[in-house]
């Protein structure tokens, strides 16, 4: 897959796919614009192009921005389209100054004036440039004066829910990990570097790898515990993990959360490497213990139930 960081270094595609977003966590919806990007793609001999933006948009017009979360970074984002089969990515540079393109000039200036489209893909309720005014009926009227065609895709529906970014990260913080994991298509992840905790863990006979926490305006999901598969080193253990601020110990506040990761039959040094946890599903809240025993009394339980849920997932 092609990354372009400049829309004029894409005017060598030929034959065009194009499709327009910001893709935040590439769910089922997204993946099923793309697959009907590389079917369009397949029947004319052309390429397929995501175009996309960064920074994100409500990062920049500090929409919401105390709330503000994502299901991915920008790196990983690029990761699963490729996974998904895209053959180009141009990504442009969101400024608040682009912010104020009209919907007819961004499709003229940057999209026909550069890529010269013969598809432009959309999703059911797609809105782009300034105050999100185009949409696919203005795309309609677009496409008989500069010769490209308009595709739009339904949506996607899991379990009587239309998929969006919104309702994924809603699931999530409920704690609803195996409802957000059916709308995304795949397992909700997250990657981290290990960093030295206190090691109380060990002294429990449950000794946990602290992540550090991706970077600002990374969602992080609903405090618990959770079962969950870690890969590392081209292995994938099974893991069960806690999310919160450890109140039996008291030594996180509020709004500084943890995660702590028990690695089940794992031997080594994993400080300062990083590792991919795969949260399958939440086995309850976070809870304050009278006594270190008590917690390690129900770290006992907890594992016995983590294996059981990994064994079953669909329980």
């Amino acid at each position: 897959m092609k990354v372009f960081r400049n829309i004029i270094e894409a005017r060598n595609i030929s034959n065009a796919v194009v499709t327009i977003g910001t893709f935040d966590g590439v769910h089922l919806g997204h993946q099923a614009i793309f697959n009907k990007m590389k079917e369009l793609a397949q029947k004319i001999g052309g390429q397929t192009v995501v175009i996309t933006f960064h920074p994100h948009p409500r990062q920049v017009l500090n929409i919401d921005s105390s709330n503000m979360r994502f299901l991915c970074t920008p790196e990983e984002k690029l990761q699963k389209i490729e996974k998904f089969g895209i053959d180009n990515v141009v990504i442009i540079p969101f400024t608040k100054e682009f912010s104020r393109t009209p919907s007819e000039v961004f499709i003229k200036d940057y999209i026909i004036d550069n890529i010269k489209p013969a598809y432009i893909v959309v999703g059911y309720d797609h809105h782009f440039g300034k105050n999100r005014m185009g949409d696919f009926d203005l795309l309609n009227d677009l496409m008989k004066q500069y010769g490209f065609k308009v595709e739009r895709v339904a949506a996607q529906d899991i379990d009587n829910i239309a998929v969006s970014s919104t309702k994924i990260r809603n699931a999530l913080a409920v704690g609803n990990v195996k409802g957000a994991n059916r709308l995304l298509g795949y397992t909700y992840a997250i990657t981290a570097e290990v960093v030295v905790g206190n090691k109380i863990g060990r002294t429990l006979g449950f000794p946990t790898a602290n992540l550090e926490l991706p970077r600002e305006y990374m969602l992080i999901g609903n405090r618990g515990v959770y079962a969950c598969l870690v890969d590392y080193e081209g292995q994938t253990y099974k893991a069960m993990a806690n999310i919160g601020h450890r109140p039996t110990i008291g030594d996180r506040s509020e709004d500084n959360p943890l995660i702590e990761v028990n690695l089940f039959d794992f031997d080594g040094d994993l400080y300062s490497k990083q590792i991919h946890v795969r949260f399958i599903d939440r086995i309850r809240d976070e809870e304050k213990f009278d006594s270190l025993e008590a917690l390690k009394t129900q770290l006992e339980l907890d594992k016995t139930e983590v294996l059981k849920r990994l064994m079953d997932p669909d329980q």
